[in-house]
């Protein structure tokens, strides 16, 4: 698979702070990976330096093979941006903000009118296409900086916050877009996301940043075998697990720990080999099993454990 993305030690200060510090990484065509951090952890200034917008202090970066310092115009006409500041200009309606923009770009008026209001549309904002945008919300106007965004059919697309101000309706909409971008057209996606639930549906994989340091790379599932050993999984034995069944997975072979649940108990295995074993142990032992559901780690429960064990 060819990489898309390419930023090695890449640094940038503001006085004497390093907002990104060192940062060594690559982003495969077609992934869309979730940038994760705190507040001041770097992501944006990452995505601006990586957009050509900033100048790196040190390091380096191609983008789609191009330099966004020397060849910053060829990075941005193939990529697309959203900030978290829509950047609209509130004296024109929607879809001029999109047509504007793309006659910026060279694209044909017509071309471009009709692109934007088939996003504007996908986006649920057909209705307000040609209302002035002064008045949007901050999820009306995300929207459509949204729009904007892809309307030039970008192959890299930097998004910052996509979501943030969106009612529930529209960040399902707004997340099925992304999802469908990288994995049915091919798109390479750098999201910032403080939504960690988000980024555990929409990326392969995540990198988490702390005052412009990388701490980890990789899927949820690898960084989680780093972490903790064995698999965790939940049983459903049609009621909390008492003494006596806890007991028997305590000590039965594979299982590393057991504690209980609502439903029945919390277990932790060696591998997903163990789980039929493990049934077939309740079962002997007369404990009915009702289900067993595999809980591979998440981004989320990934990112809180990277935090703690950086903290201690």
């Amino acid at each position: 698979m060819a990489t898309a993305i390419v930023a090695r030690d890449l640094t940038r200060r503001f006085g004497a702070e390093p907002a990104v510090d060192g940062l060594t990484l690559d982003v495969e065509s077609g992934e869309v990976l979730a940038l994760l951090g705190p507040n001041g952890a770097g992501k944006t200034t990452t995505i601006r330096l990586l957009n050509g917008v900033l100048r790196p202090d040190a390091g380096s970066s191609l983008v789609l093979g191009f330099d966004p310092v020397t060849q910053g115009d060829e990075v941005r006409r193939r990529s697309g941006v959203l900030t978290e500041n829509a950047g609209l200009d509130d004296r024109l309606t929607a879809l001029e903000n999109l047509v504007l923009y793309a006659r910026i770009r060279g694209m044909d008026g017509g071309v471009a009118s009709r692109r934007g209001g088939e996003l504007l549309e996908r986006l649920g904002m057909s209705g307000r296409a040609d209302q002035l945008v002064q008045g949007f919300s901050t999820g009306q106007r995300k929207r459509v900086a949204l729009a904007r965004a892809l309307l030039h059919d970008p192959d890299v697309l930097f998004l910052d916050e996509p979501t943030s101000g969106l009612d529930p309706e529209a960040t399902r909409e707004v997340v099925h877009l992304i999802a469908n971008l990288a994995s049915e057209h091919g798109r390479t996606v750098l999201l910032c996301t403080h939504f960690l639930s988000e980024a555990n549906r929409l990326s392969h994989r995540m990198a988490v940043l702390h005052r412009g340091r990388l701490q980890a790379v990789g899927r949820p599932e690898e960084l989680g075998a780093e972490l903790w050993r064995g698999l965790a999984v939940d049983l459903d034995l049609g009621g909390t697990a008492d003494e006596h069944t806890l007991a028997i997975l305590r000590t039965a072979r594979g299982v590393l720990a057991a504690e209980p649940a609502l439903d029945g108990a919390r277990v932790r295995v060696d591998d997903r080999e163990t789980i039929p074993v493990l049934v077939a142990t309740l079962v002997a032992h007369e404990v009915k099993v009702f289900g067993t559901v595999p809980r591979p780690p998440t981004v989320e429960v990934v990112y809180f454990a990277l935090q703690e064990r950086r903290t201690r």
